[in-house]
């Protein structure tokens, strides 16, 4: 049965994995090593020279993650997957094989408060420049674009708004200027949104969120798309140009609609090290298994969240784009018909005040800086989250002063409306 030929959820649970050949072990084995025996002299330099697929060291590549990677390959519809240690370290890694010094990211500006910061201040170090697009206007991302521009970068569901992004649109302004579309697909996850389908040349995911789903596990992945044409682009010389530690090999020559993943792991992973652990690959594969039963429970408790939320009179607006009159209504039909997410925000009449006391009163949300969770999460993105922004920056992510995120878990939704029920009260 050719791959997609399969269902969702068959891949969620078969994909990438196998009985272990040496005990049969059913579930995937915990490889908990940091090196591997090579069969010959010969069979070592063929690993090292990228003449042949195999294990060398764990930094570079490890069974177990070897099976989450061909899991969320599958499951986004990419052609190769990279598991590192945090979401984080996907933008990293990714960018790296890139941009160089001088160069420059455009960026939607409504983003997880934690990669604003990265690419705002750490990605300095590197020479590396960011330039703030509107996430709901395409024209001002091909605006942006200079011929320094090497990615466009955005969120398919934006933290912690959890407004829906136009992909098309801006896979068309991307695709216009020749430059790869970077999509971070976290809060929508496969299940709900394949930016691939839709003109994603990349995406990246933390697995620390939805796919992993528990809260015990840090990891993101990289997926190639397979769809940008690098070879023969001298601006991107990591994958167009002959690399000297190759002898000379020409990744996107040799490696084809695959090889942006390639470069990933043997020129990034490589040497900035940011690998996952075996131990947290196993715990994020463990999630995946029921990865679409728990986005739908997600999705109709959020809806419902929303709905009684928007109700209330001490609540002043509710950003979910399930909602009918919502702006981004139309765009979660087009792109999420399942669902909208589990991630949004709500202004409170209060302000900042009202706020921080609301999360203070809360007693079955968990008070965290950590969204996808089965539990039902909560936090005040200007006093946490977001606080090293501007008051500009807080409002354009969507994390002004009056703004409360909440990740709906999968309880009861009955018990998750009482609690919020119980702390607007107080």
């Amino acid at each position: 049965m050719a791959e997609n030929d399969i269902g969702f959820d068959t891949l969620a649970i078969h994909a990438g994995a196998q009985p272990d050949p040496t005990t049969g072990a059913r579930a995937t084995p915990i490889y908990q090593t940091t090196s591997y025996v090579f069969e010959s002299v010969d069979h070592a330099a063929s690993l090292f020279g990228l003449q042949a697929f195999g294990n060398i060291y764990t930094r570079i590549g490890n069974p177990t993650c070897a099976v989450l990677e061909e899991r969320v390959a599958a499951l986004e519809g990419g052609t190769a997957a990279l598991a590192v240690a945090s979401g984080h370290a996907a933008q990293l890694v990714t960018l790296h094989a890139l941009m160089a010094p001088g160069d420059e990211l455009v960026a939607a500006n409504k983003l997880y408060g934690g990669s604003i910061n990265q690419f705002t201040h750490s990605f300095k170090n590197f020479g590396w420049n960011v330039k703030w697009a509107d996430a709901d206007d395409p024209a001002s991302f091909a605006a942006a674009i200079t011929d320094k521009t090497k990615a466009i970068f955005i969120e398919s569901i934006a933290n912690p708004g959890g407004v829906i992004t136009d992909i098309a649109a801006i896979a068309k302004v991307a695709k216009d200027a020749n430059i790869p579309l970077i999509v971070d697909n976290t809060m929508a996850t496969p299940y709900l949104i394949r930016p691939f389908e839709h003109g994603a040349d990349i995406v990246v995911h933390s697995a620390t969120k939805f796919l992993g789903g528990h809260g015990n596990s840090i990891a993101g992945v990289i997926v190639d798309g397979g769809t940008f044409p690098f070879a023969g682009d001298k601006r991107y010389p990591m994958l167009s140009e002959p690399r000297e530690e190759y002898q000379g090999m020409i990744l996107a020559e040799t490696f084809g609609n695959f090889a942006f993943a390639i470069a990933c792991r043997v020129l990034g992973l490589r040497d900035l090290g940011p690998a996952l652990s075996p131990m947290n690959a196993f715990l994020v594969l463990t999630g995946i298994e029921t990865l679409s039963l728990r986005m739908q429970r997600h999705c109709e408790n959020a809806q419902k969240v929303a709905e009684y939320l928007s109700a209330h009179d001490k609540v002043s607006w509710v950003s979910y784009p399930g909602l009918a009159g919502d702006r981004y209504h139309g765009l979660a039909q087009q792109y999420c018909p399942k669902g909208a997410g589990a991630v949004f925000t709500f202004g409170l009449a209060g302000g900042y005040d009202a706020g921080v006391s609301l999360v203070s009163n809360l007693k079955l949300f968990s008070h965290l800086a950590n969204i996808g969770d089965t539990r039902s999460l909560v936090i005040h993105p200007a006093s946490t989250t977001h606080r090293q922004l501007t008051d500009a920056q807080k409002t354009a992510a969507g994390a002004g002063p009056d703004v409360v995120r909440l990740s709906v878990g999968i309880e009861n939704v009955e018990d998750i409306i009482a609690d919020l029920e119980q702390a607007l009260s107080a």
